[in-house]
């Protein structure tokens, strides 16, 4: 379904000869302002250190529409340079930008896909990654890595004041978080605010699991049962286990990927971890969510109580957060043991209780068209074997034993 372009439509309204009424020939002018949604999105938001606004992975040679800018409240717009280099573009902008950039702004970089905000005062260079730091920028590259088409809503910051910024935004679909406590220790971390964007907002949170062996579900990231925690597997390499990842998560995601850098306009960087395997997963759901809105006419973003909860509301297909998750754990899958290499610091894929190791399985961006087929009637993925289903159970009755459901 499409709906007309925002457009000023003139209405002429023809007098009538009746008595008491416009006299004849006069003519009245009436303008009609409607909502431009011509296209599916869906909005991602990584919470983390700064995103390289200047990059060219983050390029969009359009201006996003007003009814996303203005339903994320957006109260700055920085016209960055787009000419020399990174330090030279910084320069340029920072007296008319990165200066005056404050906690209460969401700031629009028109040409980008990026929509940005800091709630906290103690940052040196709000949103944007200084150059002592690019974790952000990689992560965020790891998003639209797997959805090229998404929109990114990104948040500045490690605390639960930086997720809610992006869980209480009615227009963000996903929020993906790769930070948390080293070896996944069991103490409090933004538990509370990421039940809030899923139990009570209805998005979407994907969680990084632990770049350690230890259990996924103490961890206070990807631990909470209402998150999708990830660990990593050696994609395109053995598709093993990485052995310096999380155990029992929900899946496992690629853990090693060519990512931009955060201080230069156009290089890149290889590099490994559940903070990137985390948000790979993200962008795999948005795609996903971008693809059945497009089928079913829904032009809107979110999962608002004006969308009923629903992260899909269109014609004749209505899909839920559960829904995402369910057909998720679905279409992950147990790579082969046989392709185990021995030198690859990988540890192979047991045959015996597997989902200890990767939980539902692995997730690439093959699991895309069948998770698509299923949610939209197309065609059922089958039933996980009961063993596995079994196994999972525990896990979910484990961390809602120690979260909370």
């Amino acid at each position: 379904m499409r709906i007309v372009p925002w457009a000023i439509v003139s209405v002429v309204i023809l007098s009538s000869t009746l008595a008491g009424c416009i006299h004849t020939n006069d003519t009245q002018t009436v303008e009609i302002i409607e909502d431009e949604r011509l296209e599916a999105y869906s909005i991602v938001a990584p919470i983390d250190t700064g995103i390289n606004v200047y990059h060219q992975h983050f390029i969009l040679n359009e201006t996003l529409p007003d009814w996303i800018l203005n339903g994320l409240g957006v109260t700055m717009w920085c016209n960055i340079t787009k000419e020399g280099t990174w330090e030279e573009r910084y320069e340029a902008d920072k007296e008319t930008c990165w200066d005056i950039i404050t906690s209460s702004d969401i700031v629009y970089f028109p040409g980008t896909r990026i929509i940005g905000t800091t709630p906290d005062d103690s940052t040196d260079i709000p949103i944007l990654d200084d150059p002592s730091d690019g974790h952000g920028t990689a992560v965020t590259g790891s998003v639209l890595d797997a959805n090229p088409n998404a929109i990114i809503f990104f948040v500045e910051g490690f605390s639960d004041a930086a997720v809610l910024a992006a869980a209480n935004q009615p227009l963000v679909d996903i929020i993906t978080t790769s930070f948390g406590p080293i070896g996944s220790i069991p103490v409090p971390g933004i538990e509370d605010s990421t039940r809030v964007a899923v139990v009570d907002n209805n998005k979407i949170h994907t969680g990084a699991a632990d770049n350690t062996p230890s259990p996924a579900v103490q961890d206070p990231t990807a631990g909470p049962p209402w998150s999708i925690g990830v660990s990593g597997y050696a994609e395109e390499d053995d598709d093993q286990k990485e052995t310096m990842s999380g155990s029992y998560p929900d899946i496992a995601a690629d853990w090693t990927q060519m990512l931009p850098n955060h201080d230069d306009i156009d290089g890149y960087h290889q590099t490994s971890g559940t903070s990137f395997a985390t948000p790979r997963t993200a962008g795999i759901l948005s795609m996903i969510l971008t693809m059945l809105r497009e089928d079913s006419g829904d032009m809107g973003t979110g999962a608002s109580e004006e969308r009923d909860g629903l992260l899909v509301n269109g014609a004749n297909l209505s899909i839920s957060n559960d829904d995402i998750r369910d057909a998720l754990n679905l279409s992950a899958w147990y790579p082969s043991a046989s392709t185990w290499d021995p030198t690859s610091g990988t540890l192979p894929i047991s045959p015996v209780a597997p989902c200890t190791q990767v939980g539902w399985g692995v997730v690439n961006l093959s699991n895309i068209q069948p998770i698509h087929d299923h949610l939209a009637g197309i065609d059922s993925m089958p039933q996980r074997p009961a063993d596995v289903v079994a196994c999972m159970e525990a896990n979910q009755a484990m961390r809602e034993a120690y979260w909370g459901s």
